[in-house]
């Protein structure tokens, strides 16, 4: 389980990223599409992490993202 932060864009899309993998970050057009389509990028995150070899980082959870 990774924690998972979703936000409003700008644009009136949703963003979600994952604080514990950098630079996973999805949008979509409602926070559950934008939810799902981050969950196939933490997938493909940690596949291409062990693919060339690297650690995963671990999971923490950032409160300060919360506030």
């Amino acid at each position: 389980m990774r924690q998972v932060v979703i936000h409003p864009a700008e644009d009136g899309f949703w963003v979600a990223e994952c604080p514990s993998l950098p630079g996973c970050i999805s949008q979509g057009e409602n926070k559950e599409e934008a939810k799902e389509i981050l969950k196939e990028a933490i997938q493909g995150y940690i596949l291409s992490l062990g693919n060339d070899g690297l650690p995963v980082p671990a999971e923490y959870f950032d409160t300060n993202r919360l506030k």
